[in-house]
């Protein structure tokens, strides 16, 4: 646990993500129960959310009323559901180990993790894999198969620790020993070096040099305005909105005049009621406000703020430009499930009754894509996302095949204001959808972490938590098409299904010779000739890797044929 808690809060402590899984997976093999493996697995999944996510439990007991201490309670209670991949790891893994020895098991087990974690939506979109962000090298792998990929190698490379340990633990003599352990720890070392070098070939290529063109420059208002609701009741509706509208405005104003920011970005929920959509005459008088002086600053704004159709409200981002007013709205795809979204089978007066503070905002439905007309004439088309919606690979993947040249991320984490790793995790995972489709990031919170991401990941300009302050940030961005799409662009969040795939054909495979001998032995008739006949059986190992070679072939054939088809379409 202690190994987890110091890999999960980042730094230097990255490289522990290699065998902080090791001591429980030596545990996990030593049980000879499903009933066993299934306790370990619950107490395995209380841990990890102990040491990677007691913040978020403090989180919810400060938002809800109920307490930190009784927040922390309910989260660990409920943590085989927070982390079910856990629970789906450790079965799989023991049926497999059980038929097939521990090699197959390390990798039906990897494959259970990642199917488990794309196929079961997680709360907070977290995976093993988004601990190797402090790697600047490690971390570009995900171009290839995001961060579930990096969970992957990172379980193979525990497991391949674990089993020499456990052939340490069988063999008697040095030499033997050493000839038992050496092949699974040389594989375990393989997956830092193999990541190490990637990152080396592929780094020097991810961030775009300096040319003659100018980059996007663009201001972040980190306002510190956290307790809308304390603010009103403490000043009144009017007099809390006057307040956060006049600091964004001298802000915005500091970056365009000062700063020369060729467009400005406000937070999620910056402007707290609906905008184009006004439910009083302040309300439109506040509207009009907003969009005179953003119109005479020259440059364009996005801003959050919320929608309105006869369906309802939606938690949204505006997009206004000189000239042109407001061009459109994103509505958040993915909002926070019962604070800001009850799904209707749940929605209920009792459930209002029981828990006051949950939303009624509803989803937007995916991926857009907006222009950015900046006033010198040039034009980048840019995806807006809102808060949750950066840790969901998907809509980052979505937006780059829109024609994305940027990210624009809004957030309000001022709920993170006395659990700041929670903040910054949030940050780490938002990241890592540059690094999956090569796009700049510029990145606004209320009051932190903001930042301005470039495409390898790194961060180009930041400010800390709880300071009222102005990001600047630039980034150079190439011309629409002049780099190639990452694998992930082309092959959409893979890996899990991949991994799924894996599992069925391992099930199939697996349920083959009790067919066969169920024929056999109805077949009395048919008999074998005795004596004479020699079988070559090749090793597990072998067997595997013949398995797997048949199943890549398959899926390339059925890869292929689904691109013609589009081609055709």
């Amino acid at each position: 646990m202690a190994l987890l808690a110091l890999y999960a809060r980042g730094g230097a402590a990255w490289a522990l993500g290699f065998v902080a899984l090791v001591p429980w997976l030596c545990s996990l093999s030593a049980q000879r129960s499903f009933a066993a493996t299934l306790g370990s697995a619950t107490l395995m999944a209380v841990a990890y959310t102990a040491a990677a996510f007691a913040w978020f439990g403090t989180a919810i007991g400060s938002y809800t009323q109920i307490g930190a201490p009784t927040g922390l309670v309910v989260l660990l209670l409920l943590a085989p559901l927070f982390q079910p991949q856990i629970l789906i790891f450790a079965l799989v893994r023991h049926a497999t180990a059980r038929r097939s020895g521990p090699v197959l098991a390390a990798l039906a087990g990897a494959c259970a993790w990642v199917a488990a974690e794309r196929l079961i939506p997680k709360l907070l979109g977290d995976t093993y894999g988004h601990g190797l962000y402090p790697s600047a090298l490690l971390r570009q792998a995900a171009d290839l198969g995001g961060a579930a990929g990096l969970s992957f190698l990172l379980l193979l490379a525990n497991e391949g620790i674990a089993v020499a340990i456990a052939k340490v633990k069988t063999t008697a003599t040095a030499i033997a020993t050493a000839r038992a352990a050496l092949p699974p720890l040389a594989l375990a070392a393989l997956v830092p070096l193999v990541l190490a070098g990637y990152g080396l070939a592929r780094l020097p290529g991810v961030v775009p040099s300096a040319s003659t063109d100018k980059p996007l420059r663009l201001g972040l208002v980190q306002s510190n305005i956290v307790d809308y609701e304390r603010l009103r009741k403490e000043k009144g509706a009017y007099a809390a909105v006057r307040e956060i509208l006049d600091t964004h405005y001298a802000m915005s104003y500091d970056a365009v005049e000062r700063q020369h920011v060729d467009a400005v970005l406000w937070s999620e929920t910056a402007y707290p009621t609906t905008f184009g959509h006004p439910k009083s005459q302040v309300g439109a008088d506040f509207d009009r406000e907003m969009l005179g002086i953003m119109q005479s600053a020259g440059v364009p704004f996005v801003f959050g703020t919320y929608d309105q159709d006869d369906a309802g409200e939606y938690n949204a981002a505006a997009f206004v430009a000189p000239g042109a007013g407001l061009l459109g709205m994103y509505r958040k795809t993915r909002p926070f499930p019962l604070t800001e979204y009850v799904p209707p089978w749940l929605n209920s007066a009792m459930l209002k009754q029981w828990l006051p503070w949950t939303g009624n905002w509803l989803p937007g439905n995916g991926a857009r894509v907006f222009p950015l007309r900046l006033a010198d004439g040039r034009e980048f088309v840019v995806a807006p996302l809102i808060c949750l919606d950066d840790i969901d690979t998907g809509l980052a993947i979505d937006a780059a095949r829109l024609g994305a040249q940027a990210l624009l991320t809004l957030s309000n984490d001022s709920w993170f204001t006395s659990q700041p790793q929670g903040a910054r995790l949030h940050q780490s995972a938002a990241a890592f959808r540059s690094i999956e489709t090569r796009l700049p990031q510029f990145r606004v919170t209320t009051n932190g972490y903001s930042a301005v991401i470039d495409p390898s990941g790194a961060i180009v300009a930041s400010a800390p938590m709880g300071t009222r302050t102005l990001v600047i940030g630039e980034v150079p961005i190439p011309p629409a098409g002049a780099t190639a799409p990452t694998l992930m662009v082309r092959w959409g969040n893979w890996v899990g299904l991949a991994g799924a795939a894996f599992l069925v054909l391992l099930a199939a495979v697996a349920a083959r010779p009790v067919q066969h001998h169920a024929l056999a032995g109805d077949a009395n008739a048919a008999t074998l000739p005795v004596g004479g006949l020699k079988v070559a059986v090749l090793p597990p190992v072998a067997r595997m890797a013949a398995g797997l070679l048949r199943a890549m072939s398959r899926l390339g054939l059925l890869w292929m044929g689904l691109a013609l088809l589009q081609d055709d379409a």
